[in-house]
């Protein structure tokens, strides 16, 4: 499933790496632990987190992940913006909580 396609569906706001929005997604990895996801989380995961600060988008780089869905109704600063759309890491605001996101994500890929 496209990331444009988890947008429409789980109604996220797009605020960074718009331009890779016809990225696949083939998972989804929930946790606010960054070592976490680097220990765990797979290769076009779509990451769901709290975290707003720049190391998630050195992350997703790092493993490859699809992009970041940032939950709770929180948005990340411009520096964080501004890695994003530098590094093309799309990244999604909600303001679901992650069990919710994550049970509905799950939920459209799977099916």
């Amino acid at each position: 499933m496209k990331i444009k396609e988890i947008i429409e569906n789980l109604r996220l706001k797009a605020v960074a790496g718009k331009e890779n929005l016809d990225a696949d997604v083939t998972s989804g990895y929930t946790s606010d632990l960054l070592s976490d996801v680097i220990a765990n989380s797979k290769e076009g995961s779509l990451w769901i987190t709290l975290q707003i600060h720049q190391n998630i988008i050195a992350v997703a780089k790092l493993k490859d992940l699809a992009g970041i869905i940032i939950v709770n109704n929180r948005e990340p600063d411009e520096e964080t913006l501004k890695k994003a759309n530098e590094e093309k890491v799309p990244v999604l605001c909600s303001n679901e909580m992650a069990f919710e996101i994550s049970g509905k994500l799950y939920e459209l890929i799977k099916a």
